[in-house]
């Protein structure tokens, strides 16, 4: 197998050999586009059929270019694979993908049923070459599949990604774009997954000019997005854009899999599930994962042909209210019996399976599908970093229930995720932070914020989201893990990801739930048929003990309790602050 990758785009620069490169944009609102190459004098494309301009012409790796439009307006190529400087208003530049020279391009992924995910911000963790370092410890924990927040190119230096403007170019800020492949390189060679976060819903607010020449790009039928214009994908060349976005970043990069933003935004599941069957057809023998985040909890985009996996927020938002109390904001859907929800996502997937929230029914019936299709957290960036103050649920929690609930997470079939920092139990915040170099830009971010917490109660205090002291408080502090605290926060994970390793991995293949059941407000009993055995998980995030009838067989094979709280469920009781786990033979 060649050590060299590149995805064939049918727009861009192309290089085609001899140093020259083809150009092509699509401006269906335009007649007539010029290309400017190195800031010299513009020259005409060539007009072709259905909005298309084409221009052929030498240029190597290296030759900075933009296209200039009728009225004088430069701008940059949408599927840029580098900026100049980093600048979304800039230059593009004429990359060779071939440049880097793979190690471990034999590499053909993991399947699913062994991803244990860590989600990180790359800005955060010190750019490409600074995640890379951070890898063999990530291996060492347990971790399987390394989830980088987006990358693609936006304005200024700090970002969380979700307002990129040229999906295709990574993000100067973190590095080149062969800094980010040697990143995925030596995740390979350690057997780590890498997966991305890519956004279709929307584009940032600066630094995007389509408006100017492909107004098809935009829904103009009223369905907006929370954070701007609403993507047309089912205009044949929109949906293609994105397609070959998401087969760029897995076949030129390598990345093991995709994880959608907020697809409910998009209102399109056909040309979901079309992307799926593209990806999967284009995969070939690789192993690779396609993961959604979908308010609607669609039930029918997840399977072993279409996305593998979804966000299953109602996990945690009925569990985060069981830890907290918090009933503000969206938590208030969750805050009557919230320990109801959370069972029956362990038995069934989704809380949410069609009955009306806030007034408007939400979801689809998800009982059939496996515990693989869901990805379980007790935090992510969201739900960090959407809170008025980033706080971790380390300070919201208590100690004892939190290591409860980290048992539940960790050794339950559904795939776990957890967030950088949250394996030591990281007490630094996350916070919202960006870099807009226009003063209307900015307040109206600032003015944005303050009107989304007044749901919440908060309206004082709110950390300036351009302040560059916000990003750096963001940044997880090592230190912290070598705290009394820290350390033996990380020892429990890395014995519960070594029990999910051994006992759970073998037979997820194998899983089917046998029902999970309430016990008083706190408490809960949950079972797995896998194979031969049955799962049984016992969890109290109470305050008080509570009644069981769960005896375990005497030779079960125990993956999480304490003598203590194993000898007192034989006799009928369940600890406060703990979660038992055992496998036994069935009957």
């Amino acid at each position: 197998m060649s050590g060299r990758f590149r995805h064939a785009m049918p727009y861009g620069a192309e290089l085609v050999g001899d140093g020259h490169t083809r150009f092509r944009l699509w401006a269906p609102d335009i007649g007539e586009v010029q290309l400017e190459l190195d800031d010299t004098s513009a020259r005409p494309m060539r007009a072709l059929d259905d909005g298309w301009h084409e221009g052929l012409c030498m240029a190597p790796p290296g030759t900075r270019y933009r296209y200039l439009l009728p009225k004088g307006l430069r701008v940059p190529d949408p599927a840029s694979r580098l900026q100049h400087a980093g600048d979304v208003h800039g230059a593009s530049v004429v990359a060779d993908p071939c440049s880097y020279a793979w190690q471990h391009a034999r590499w053909s992924g993991r399947p699913w049923s062994e991803a244990v995910i860590y989600e990180l911000h790359v800005g955060a963790c010190g750019g490409f070459r600074g995640v890379q370092t951070m890898l063999p410890r990530l291996h060492a924990l347990g971790i399987t599949a390394v989830e980088l927040m987006p990358i693609a190119q936006f304005p200024g230096t700090r970002n969380w990604g979700y307002d990129g403007v040229l999906p295709f170019a990574p993000a100067a800020a973190y590095g080149t774009p062969e800094e980010l492949k040697a990143l995925v390189d030596a995740a390979h060679g350690l057997g780590l997954m890498m997966i991305l976060d890519v956004v279709y819903n929307h584009f940032g607010p600066d630094g995007n000019y389509l408006g100017e020449y492909a107004s098809p790009f935009f829904r103009t039928d009223g369905a907006p997005t929370p954070w701007g214009a609403a993507i047309d994908v089912a205009q044949p060349q929109v949906g293609d854009f994105f397609v070959h976005n998401a087969l760029y970043w897995l076949e030129e990069f390598r990345f093991d899999g995709l994880r959608l933003d907020a697809v409910h935004a998009l209102h399109n599941p056909a040309w979901l599930l079309s992307l799926a069957a593209r990806v999967r057809a284009a995969a070939g023998q690789r192993q690779v994962h396609l993961i959604l985040e979908n308010e609607g909890n669609q039930a029918h985009l997840l399977g072993a042909r279409c996305f593998d996996a979804q966000w299953n927020d109602d996990f945690h938002n009925a569990l985060h209210v069981l830890l907290t109390g918090e009933r503000a904001g969206y938590y208030g859907a969750y805050a009557d019996d919230p320990l109801a929800k959370l069972v029956r996502c362990l038995a069934e997937g989704f809380a949410w399976q069609g009955e009306p929230m806030r007034g408007k029914p939400r979801g689809e019936p998800s009982a059939a599908l496996l515990p693989l299709r869901f990805v379980d957290f007790l935090q992510n960036h969201d739900q960090i970093g959407n809170r008025a103050l980033g706080e971790r649920l380390t300070t919201l929690a208590d100690p004892q229930q939190l290591e409860a609930a980290y048992a539940l997470l960790l050794l339950t079939p559904m795939v776990p995720l957890l967030f950088m920092g949250e394996e030591w139990g990281s007490r630094t915040p996350f916070l919202f932070f960006a870099d807009y170099p226009s003063e209307e830009l900015q307040q109206a971010v600032r003015e944005g914020r303050r009107k989304e917490f007044a749901e919440f109660g908060v309206v004082d205090g709110l950390p300036d989201p351009q302040a560059i002291p916000t990003f750096e408080r963001s940044r997880p502090d090592p230190r912290e893990a070598s705290s009394p605290a820290g350390a033996a926060r990380l020892t429990l994970i890395r014995l519960l990801l070594a029990q999910r390793r051994q006992w759970l991995v073998p037979r997820l293949g194998q899983v089917r739930p046998l029902g999970a059941q309430a016990i008083g407000t706190h408490a809960l009993r949950a079972r797995w048929q896998m194979g031969e055995l049955q799962l049984h998980v016992c969890c109290n995030l109470g305050e008080r003990e509570v009644a069981i009838d769960a005896k375990a067989t005497p030779d079960a094979r125990w993956l999480n309790g304490g003598a203590p709280a194993i000898a007192a469920l034989a006799e009928g009781r369940l600890a406060p602050a703990s979660t038992l786990v055992y496998l036994e033979t069935s009957a």
